[in-house]
């Protein structure tokens, strides 16, 4: 597990999804980890055309040292973690590197063109073949498949929290994380997302 010292500073991570997976729980969520082991975190976020359904980013910026502006360089992200696969591409192209790392889901949200039939969606290998194309360091798990079977889809938000704490590049330690969820959720839903926070880990590390 990574002390306290990061492999960047600022380290730049970008959650990615679309509106209705959680993106911005879990975005808060990592910011309160991380800050509970005494780093900076500045969030920055934007919001697509529609709440639900259009594409949400959250830009964290963590560092030892000092608060940083909240918006990510291009080009300059260290971590991408989608919730959406085709997000993690539309990311890579604008703040992609050879050096970033990839954590991304592999369940599509087909937006309201593709169900029309006016647009094309690209079949998940694709999606790798490219996202690997850009980036040396991608993982692709099956977050929404793993929080079906845990009896609720948002929890693949967490599924993917866990599977960036398998990356150890950040400090996010189970108890930590045990924490803030339970300072946000009611207590009857802590033990199934530490469930989902362990399962996404150990994806990760397969």
């Amino acid at each position: 597990m990574a002390g306290t010292q990061l492999p960047n500073d600022p380290y730049n991570i970008i959650i990615t999804g679309v509106g209705g997976q959680g993106n911005v729980m879990a975005s808060r969520v990592l910011a309160n980890m991380l800050v509970k082991k005494g780093f900076y975190v500045t969030i920055g976020e934007t919001f697509g055309a529609s709440q639900r359904g259009g594409s949400v980013m959250s830009h964290l910026r963590v560092s030892k040292k000092d608060t940083w502006s909240p918006q990510i360089p291009k080009g300059k992200a260290h971590v991408i973690v989608a919730l959406e696969p085709t997000e993690a591409i539309r990311v890579l192209a604008d703040y992609g590197n050879p050096d970033v790392k990839v954590v991304s889901n592999t369940r599509p949200i087909h937006p309201a063109g593709v169900i029309a039939g006016d647009l094309n969606y690209p079949a998940i290998e694709e999606t790798k073949k490219t996202a690997r194309g850009i980036s040396s360091h991608a993982w692709f798990i099956d977050a929404t498949d793993e929080a079906l079977r845990l009896g609720n889809p948002i929890l693949g938000n967490i599924i993917m929290l866990g599977a960036l704490s398998g990356l150890d590049d950040l400090p996010l330690d189970k108890e930590d994380f045990r924490e803030v969820i339970a300072e946000s959720l009611p207590q009857n839903k802590v033990d199934i997302n530490m469930e989902a926070f362990d399962l996404g880990r150990g994806l990760l590390k397969e």
